[in-house]
């Protein structure tokens, strides 16, 4: 085969595969919040029904926004935990870690991000930064900023370091963070620029050097959905005293099975 032809056959392999690579990465673009985001949306008259006292909150914004939140009640309060969840289903699905809460004293306020169970209007990360704001505008109807403890789950970690980053409380606990959604992305694919594509960034590392709070973070080595490497890249950003507790074998939901996560978190609410 001549020099030329041989060129020409790598220069039409060169230009697919760029098609490929444009082609796929428009893809991406378009389905990246499915592939974020996972919610189970519930009808207007769903009953909720859990095992320990809770309340319906169901706080109308405007006319096609509702903001749907269930607060989960200890017998004699002494705090709250302000619980921002994961990225799937509803309340329903998170409600089974409320008792950990309550049974030590703390109420717990968690809302459903909008699109998610009965919360309506459009999911953005502007509006679920505000939507948690206007839960700490409830909690601080009840208690005050060194009574309130900010508590994140996976997706939500990100959301309850930004409202940290700018609300006084008394402890930051975040489990199985990520360094930002892009981090966690670039770990699965790393081969497009997704601070540039991504709707949602999420930039924990950007809230948690402005957190004033106690912080504790909680993470497993073998979590296949936040990889324990981005949620580590978070650790060099704590200030003295606060603390990255690594799980070993903890993957990303069972993290509350291992007495080192339940001993630790039971320290510190007690504090």
């Amino acid at each position: 085969m001549e020099k030329s032809s041989i060129r020409k056959s790598l220069r039409k392999i060169a230009l697919w595969a760029i098609g490929i690579y444009l082609v796929a990465g428009i893809v991406l673009y378009f389905v990246q919040n499915k592939l974020i985001f996972h919610p189970e949306v519930l009808p207007a008259n769903y009953q909720y029904k859990f095992d320990i006292p809770f309340q319906e909150m169901l706080i109308p914004l405007n006319k096609k926004t509702k903001l749907s939140a269930v607060l989960f009640t200890a017998e004699r309060p002494r705090g709250m935990v302000l619980y921002f969840h994961g990225n799937a289903h509803n309340i329903n699905r998170y409600a089974k870690y409320m008792p950990a809460f309550t049974a030590r004293g703390y109420d717990v306020l968690m809302m459903d991000y909008r699109e998610f169970g009965k919360s309506t209007g459009r999911l953005t990360e502007q509006a679920m930064y505000d939507d948690a704001l206007l839960m700490y505008k409830v909690a601080r109807t009840r208690f005050a900023p060194w009574q309130i403890v900010i508590y994140g789950k996976s997706l939500g970690t990100g959301v309850a370091a930004e409202l940290a980053s700018v609300r006084d409380c008394r402890r930051l606990i975040l489990e199985t963070p990520y360094y930002s959604l892009s981090d966690v992305a670039a770990e699965a694919a790393p081969i497009y620029p997704y601070n540039l594509i991504m709707d949602f960034k999420l930039p924990t590392y950007l809230y948690l050097p402005k957190v004033t709070a106690p912080v504790t973070i909680f993470h497993g080595t073998e979590d296949d959905t936040v990889p324990y490497s981005s949620g580590e890249k978070l650790a060099p950003l704590l200030k003295k005293g606060d603390e990255f507790i690594t799980v070993p074998g903890g993957e990303h939901n069972n993290l509350s099975e291992y007495p080192l996560f339940r001993q630790k978190l039971d320290s510190v609410l007690a504090l």
